[in-house]
Parts: structure tokens; sequence; C-alpha cells
């Protein structure tokens, strides 16, 4: 069936959560006040807008998902409006570099030969792209894998520096494996054709110099511990380098680190590591600044430094000494408030980005793993304030979302700070959920006729949750209550079992009362986890989905007989149904990855309408999954959602990502999936890395869109209200 003929148009804004997520780099203009750049490692670019104080999405109208990896930013040092991205998620997937001349506001797109990864370990290194300050259109770029890449025309056409000795390691052939590779690019804007280049690499040196734009190269030898690796640098207007190195190329696993400096004058080192020797903290150095306005005032920050905390250096008198800003420091997060979720916002933690604004040095920011702080007084005695500096960002992963009959419009799933109920869009939400908290939450389930019950399974980052991975809250989200599972037998080989880890799903009956738990024996309970009793006839870790108006129904699919499988008695017992008009193999269903939405979702508002999604086709059942008819028209499927019908129409609203003709899409259906319209457009697909979607039950025609990187989208069509 094809597309109907008119895209409806829609109205498109970000659920506010407020940063969320790591930003491993935060980069000023060097030639225009007010102007700065800050790149993410899976939610694109955003520039800082001066005027409307908020940071703006650079990248939304990218369809590649790797392209929202961006693995280095360059601000032209000489025409303001021109910027450079380097935009790559890993070494498997398609690398570009983006230029703009009008601030982002649009890009041309060159695809590169050299894989970067924009969201792999080592991200936080750089800058790895940098552009000549002597003939702007002259571009380099230290890459992973593949040696040092050379640009002559603006970055349109690029090719191996065949002079530069390190040529990389190769692409990498393990799976999650990577390179630290030619961590950072440094042109000398007081000193034509002296470039550096920093090794993240093993082995070799840490510094490579050019004096001649790169027609020869030399290592810069001295300096160092052999065992430390670039990580980045930054050059003074008296032309000392400031280089911090760790043991490991992070965000993760480093255990020391070191800062030099580096005067080319005289080739000479000099190690200013503000601490140092025995007594060090186990941590590394990352990022780095120093001030347009004084090179001997200079800023360094550690990573992975867990004893006592994670830190920013600051110096006045090039390294001779240092303040520890961690301790006079005073963080107000009354703006976005779930970053005091465990007491009072530490200082932060991965702190791989840190500039100095070059137009005032009183203004700072640096990044962590969840947030970016800046201060306007770095130069100040006394306590140093600093604020989240996030108005706009919204670099989160959503995992998933409920949009229930009553309460919050709104329910959130997320990885790394657990979720939200979201009362006001507009308003970062007071906590996360907690009690217990679980970093990433994997399911979430509401009670269709008792929407303020609901349930959700989650993990942390680690093999085994400290307690449950289970909870159930009474008023819509807001809070908590753990629930916890008889133990399970232990498996042979000691492996843990998936409610020790979050790989088991909970579901909840249309009523409120009964709690499905799929444990490797799925159980319920009926009493809020007092009392347990075995499920009969219903395979482990199948998804099931409750009917959202009859209590006694529930549906799962036993991938191993290919049948559909419901119980009619609260959950107790499943037995297999008709089923007619279903394929014969409905295994493309079978998910093992806990954060996987289910194949089956339910209708809010009628029971025993079903809807499946099988090998990118839609089926739709009315009869509680006795029979079922094929729908979606020519519309290849990948994720999908129910929403609020449209007036006299008996069918909820369809929403899914999907192909239609070639084109891959956000898609609406208002008659069942006969017919589609597209309602997201060229300048809102974010990647298109979209983990799932749900209508809103109560509100004709919105949408919520889980990204996985840019946070929480809603839509609302223009001009089509009911």
């Amino acid at each position: 069936m094809p597309v109907l003929a008119d895209a409806v148009p829609y109205t498109w804004s970000n659920v506010r959560v407020g940063g969320g997520g790591f930003t491993p780099g935060v980069i000023f203009s060097p030639v225009e006040k007010g102007l700065a750049y800050l790149r993410s490692d899976m939610g694109g670019a955003y520039r800082w807008d001066a005027r409307s104080q908020r940071w703006i999405p650079l990248q939304d109208g990218v369809a590649i998902g790797s392209y929202m990896g961006i693995e280095s930013i360059a601000a032209d040092p000489v025409d303001a409006g021109t910027v450079y991205l380097a935009a790559g998620m890993g070494a498997g997937q398609p690398a570009a570099i983006f230029r703009s001349t009008d601030y982002g506001m649009h890009w041309r797109v060159t695809p590169v030969p050299f894989r970067m990864g924009g969201n792999e370990d080592g991200r936080g290194l750089g800058e790895r792209l940098a552009i000549d300050p002597h003939d702007h259109a002259h571009l380099l770029f230290g890459s992973r894998h593949q040696g040092l890449w050379e640009s002559r025309d603006a970055g349109a056409h690029w090719q191996a520096v065949p002079a530069f000795p390190l040529k990389g390691l190769g692409l990498p052939t393990r799976r999650r494996e990577t390179h630290g590779g030619l961590s950072f690019v440094v042109f000398d804007p007081q000193v034509e054709g002296r470039i550096f280049v920093g090794n993240a690499d093993p082995g070799g040196h840490h510094l490579y110099r050019s004096d001649d734009n790169g027609a020869h190269w030399r290592p810069v030898t001295g300096g160092p511990d052999a065992g430390l690796l670039a990580a980045k640098a930054a050059l003074g207007r008296d032309g000392v380098l400031t280089v911090t190195l760790c043991d490991g190329i992070g965000p993760n696993g480093i255990s020391r680190g070191a800062v030099w400096r580096y005067d080319p004058r005289g080739d000479r080192w000099r190690d200013v590591t503000p601490v140092k020797g025995a007594n060090a903290p186990k941590g590394g150095y990352m990022g780095v600044a120093v001030a347009a306005s004084d090179p001997r005032t200079i800023a360094v920050s550690t990573v992975d430094r867990g004893d006592p905390v994670d830190t920013v250096w600051l110096s006045h008198d090039a390294g001779a000494h240092w303040d520890e800003l961690w301790r006079r420091s005073l963080r107000d997060v009354s703006a976005t408030p779930f970053l005091d979720f465990d007491g009072k916002a530490n200082f932060g933690h991965w702190i791989a980005g840190l500039a100095i604004d070059p137009f005032d040095a009183n203004h700072a920011a640096y990044v962590t793993g969840a947030t970016v702080y800046a201060t306007n007084e770095l130069q100040h005695g006394g306590a140093l304030h600093w604020a989240p500096w996030t108005q706009g960002i919204e670099q989160t992963a959503v995992i998933t979302l409920i949009s229930p009959a009553g309460g919050a419009h709104l329910v959130s799933g997320f990885g790394d700070i657990a979720g939200f109920r979201h009362d006001d869009f507009a308003k970062s939400p007071p906590r996360m959920h907690l009690n217990p908290f679980l970093a990433n939450t994997n399911t979430l389930d509401y009670a269709g006729r008792a929407p303020l019950v609901m349930v959700r399974s989650g993990n942390i980052h680690a093999r085994v949750v400290p307690d449950t991975s289970l909870a159930w809250s009474a008023d819509g989200g807001g809070s908590w209550t753990p629930l916890h599972v008889p133990a399970g037998r232990p498996h042979a080989d000691g492996s843990s079992l998936p409610e020790e880890t979050g790989d088991a799903a909970i579901t909840v009956s249309a009523d409120g009362l009964t709690f499905l738990v799929e444990s490797d024996a799925p159980q319920l309970t009926r009493d809020r986890g007092r009392h347990w009793q075995a499920i009969s006839g219903l395979p482990s870790r199948t998804r099931v989905t409750a009917d959202k108006q009859e209590a006694a129904r529930f549906y799962a699919l036993d991938f191993a007989a290919n049948r559909v499988v419901r119980s009619d008695d609260g959950g107790l017992n499943f037995h297999p149904v008709a089923s007619r008009g279903l394929p014969s193999d409905l295994s493309s269903a079978h998910q093992t990855n806990r954060e996987a939405p289910p194949p089956i979702l339910a209708e809010p508002g009628h029971a025993g309408a079903l809807w499946l999604l099988l090998d990118g086709m839609l089926w739709h059942s009315t009869d509680f999954g006795e029979s079922w008819a094929r729908t979606g028209g020519a519309l290849s499927i990948e994720r999908y959602g129910l929403g609020k019908a449209s007036a006299g129409v008996s069918e909820p609203a369809l929403y899914a990502l999907g192909t239609l003709d070639g084109l891959r899409a956000v898609w609406r259906s208002l008659d069942g999936g006969a017919t589609w319209q597209r309602i997201n457009d060229d300048d809102h697909q974010w990647g298109l890395r979209i983990r799932m979607l749900t209508g809103d039950p109560r509100v004709f025609g919105r949408v919520y869109i889980a990204t996985d990187g840019r946070g929480i989208v809603t839509g609302d069509p223009k001009g089509e209200g009911q």
C-alpha cells in the first residue's frame, strides 16, 4: 500500500532532562566571543548560542546513525562561522568530515576512508582534528588506526601524510577492540609550519614535531615515562605545549598519569604533574587548558581518580604550584536536580574535557560522564561556584518509556541515569528512579485500569545488582518499593540468575494486583511480593504482555513451539491459542537483549486487541490472539507503538520507525496500518538512532521517541487537534 501523498507536519521538541551523558570535548572559538562547541559520543555536536543562552543541536537532520558519534571538533581560527566535525561512531561504521560555513546550520559531508571511534574507548582524547591558522584550508586529522591524514582543500579531499612516521596499528579485528592512535594535532599560531602530534598507542614516542608544515617529522625525545600515553595538549601564546598523559586511553581503566610541559625553543620537557610519587592517588590526567590572556595560567583535570574524587587543578605559575579546585568548589544543580541522586552532587567523573574561554579567563567549563559544569569565577579566590551548563543539551540513551492511561503522561527508563517520571516536559525532573537505584532501566509497565501502579526492572554497571533488580510504584513512578523474588536455583555453569543481572522482565496485570516476573522459572505475586506462585505453561524470558483491560489475561510467544500462549486466570497458567493467520515461524520476534521492547503490544482501551511485529510486518488480533490479520502494507517496520485513535476510528494511531519506498523515517497510520504518512522531516532525524516509540493514549497525534543519544523527543501535529 503506498504512502499517503502528503506528509503530516509535526512540531518536535526534547523532553528536558539536561545533559545526562558524556560529552568528551568543549571547544571555544578563538576568534568570536561567546561562541563554543561541544561534542558528544552518541548525540552529535552542539553550538552555544550566546543570544538565546542555550546549546543548539547541530546534527538533528543527520540520518546516518554513525555520524552522531563525534570524534573531534575544530573551530576555524580565521573565520568564526566555519566549523568542522570528525564524525564516526566506531571502527566498523562509516565516518565523515562535516564542514559548515554558517555556524553549523548547514553541512557539507565528506565520507572519508579512515575510521573513527566517537563512541569507543579513547573518545576523551584530542583534539584530533586541527586547522592551520596560517592557511585555514589546510587540515590535519590524527586517526586511531590509520596514521595522519591531510586535506588541502578545506576537508573536501583527504590523503595520508606519507612523511609521518607512525602509520597506525590497523583496523581492529576483535569486537570492542580499538586503538588510541594519534590523539591530538596542534598547529602553532605563532610559528608558521610548526605542528605537534600526540601518540596514544603503546611504543613509539609521546610527541612528534614538524617545523616545515608536515614535510618532515621527528620524534620529541625524553620527557614522560615510556609507559604513559599522550592524551591531550594545549598550546600557550608563549609557544609552550602542556600535555596530559595516562597509562590507558580511558575513559575507564586508567591508574596513573602525568602532566608535562614541552618548550620547543630549547627542545626541553618539564614535569609539572600536580601530585606525583608514591603517594599519588590512582588515576590519570586528561583535560588541559591554557588561558589565552596568560600562558602561565594552566588547568588540568584528573580522570578515573575515584579516591577521593576527580578534580581540576589550576596553576598561575606554569605548573610550579597547583590549586586543587575540588576542595573549594560548590555546585548548584538546581536546574538539573537529578545530579543530587546520591546525596550532594560530587565534582564529577570522566573529566576528559576542560576549557578556558579565550575571551574571559574567569569563564571555564569541564565535562563529566553526566553533565557539563561551568563557572565565571575561575580566577577568584575563596569558594568557586559551578553550575550545569546544559540548557539545550539532551545527551542520553533512552532504553524504554511508557505513556500510561492516567497520571503523568510520560515515564521513562534511561541508560546510566535510571529514568524519570516527567510531570513537566520543560523542566528537569526532581529525581531519578530510586529505591532501588538501577543505572539502566530495562523494562517498564503500567496497569491498564490502575495506571498509577507501575513496575520496572533494571541493572547496574556490575555483573549483579547488590539487592534487587525489580521494583514497583503505587504513585505513577514518583516513588518506588523494592520487589524481591525467592532465590532461584543456581546455574550449573556458575552464571548469574536473571533476577540478579536485570535480565528478568516484569509485567503488571490490568488491575495492578498481579506482578509477573520472568525469572528462570516464571513466577507471580498477588500481594506485592510477600508470597509467590510458580507459573505453568510459560517458557522462560519471552517478554509477557498484559491485557490492558482484562486483569486475567496475559500473552506471550512460545518460540520453541512457534505459537502464541495466553493466560486466562491471572497469569497462573498459560495455554496455546489458535493464532489463526500467523506464519508458522515466529522466531523473528525472539529477542535476547534485555532492553528490547516486547513484540506484542496490547491496546490500552480494548480488551483482547493485540499487535505483533514479525520480521518487519505488523499483525493485528481483536479476539485475544485467536486469529490474526496482517496489516502495515509495504512499510518495513523496525519499531512501533500505539497512541490515541483519531476521532471516529476504532483502531489506535500507529507510530513506526520503518522504511517505505527506500525512505527510512518515522511514520503514522490512522487506519490500522493500511496507509502511512511520514511525520518527521529532513531536519528531524536524530541519526535515526531510535530504540522505541509510543503514542500518548490521552492526546491524539502525540508521539514520544526514545533516541539513543538525543534523549526523549516528543512530537505533536501542527494544527491537527481533536
